[in-house]
């Protein structure tokens, strides 16, 4: 089993900033993409920024040029920088990977507990 451990979300004023972390650990054999989704009180959950073992990105619209994503392959981890927050990014976010077990070799995509994130006007 894989596991994801976030942590670096919290409550920040508007056009203040954020950093969230995601750390996998487990039985991990190679990790695919990473990245994350948010879910606001009501509604579905969605895709915030992904990216893949080779660094290709992708974010929802919503997001463009406020936040960041990366990771550190070698350390399993994947970073979300979020900048100039709106009120509207109030959310739990989820970290997600796209991790090979080592003990199956099948391809499962991992769930993190979720971090909320609270940006106040």
């Amino acid at each position: 089993q894989v596991q994801l451990v976030e942590s670096g979300g919290g409550s920040v004023q508007a056009g203040g900033s954020l950093r969230l972390s995601c750390a996998a650990s487990g039985s991990i054999f190679s990790i695919n993409a990473m990245g994350w989704y948010r879910q606001a009180s009501g509604k579905q959950r969605e895709l915030v920024a992904g990216i893949t073992r080779g660094g290709n990105t992708n974010y929802a619209d919503s997001v463009k040029g406020r936040f960041t994503i990366s990771r550190d392959n070698a350390k399993n981890t994947v970073h979300l920088q979020m900048n100039s927050l709106k009120p509207e990014d109030t959310a739990v976010y989820y970290c997600y990977a796209d991790a090979r077990d080592a003990a199956t070799i099948r391809m499962v995509r991992s769930w993190g507990q979720g971090t909320q994130v609270t940006v106040s006007s």
